[in-house]
């Protein structure tokens, strides 16, 4: 979910990449789940989450569904997120991560942010959301904390993208193209399984068979 507004009001100015430091390391959050409460319906998933989190509890989507996620709509098209009212649904009485090992990648990039830019992408500190003061520096490709981190980066362009243009599609289409677009993806690339072993892979041919289908027809392919 792309924020509004000015980098310069939220950032300490500066672009990271995965092999900076950065002042983001809050001491393991200890006596603090802020950012784990009243977040509303911001924590959007992708493919990736989705995998990790029903591998990672052995359910499928649909059993997510009852409890844990929810669907809404952004910019046209249908997306998951974590379900929060006072607070997260994965939070522990003790104010814990119950999914810390499989959690999503933007509670793993948190309080850093994306910086989308000429089909690639750099992070900056978002220098307002975290409420630990004194944290430390910390290289960034640590505190994401994700295996084959360049492959991640690589799909999360990807799909950052690619999801810009389906909606573009959605928005710009009649309601039945708009509601075929939003179904597609959402059950080609979070209902349907993926399997995390081979997740990269077969994410990329599910994502060259939806822009074949969708957005070569109607010219949003560069």
């Amino acid at each position: 979910m792309e924020r509004d507004v000015k980098l310069e009001e939220i950032s300490d100015g500066r672009l990271y990449t995965a092999n900076d430091l950065v002042k983001a390391d809050c001491g393991d959050c200890a006596g603090c789940s802020a950012c784990c409460r009243g977040m509303g319906e911001s924590i959007v998933l992708d493919p990736l989450d989705i995998c990790r989190m029903t591998e990672g509890m052995g359910v499928s989507f649909e059993e997510l569904l009852q409890k844990e996620i929810q669907l809404h709509v952004v910019d046209g098209v249908i997306l998951p997120n974590l379900k929060m009212e006072d607070s997260c649904s994965f939070l522990s009485e003790e104010g814990r991560c119950n999914i810390h090992s499989f959690r999503p990648g933007i509670c793993r990039l948190f309080p850093l942010g994306r910086f989308y830019e000429d089909g690639s992408f750099q992070y900056f500190l978002q220098v307002h959301e975290c409420r630990k003061d004194n944290r430390t520096k910390v290289k960034v490709k640590k505190w994401i904390d994700t295996p084959n981190l360049k492959q991640y980066e690589a799909y999360i362009c990807d799909w950052h993208f690619f999801l810009k243009d389906m909606q573009k599609v959605a928005e710009s289409a009649e309601a039945d193209m708009a509601k075929a677009v939003s179904l597609y993806v959402l059950q080609n690339f979070y209902v349907k399984p993926f399997g995390e072993t081979h997740f990269y892979e077969e994410f990329q041919r599910r994502l060259e068979t939806a822009q074949k289908q969708f957005l070569s027809q109607t010219g949003q392919m560069e």
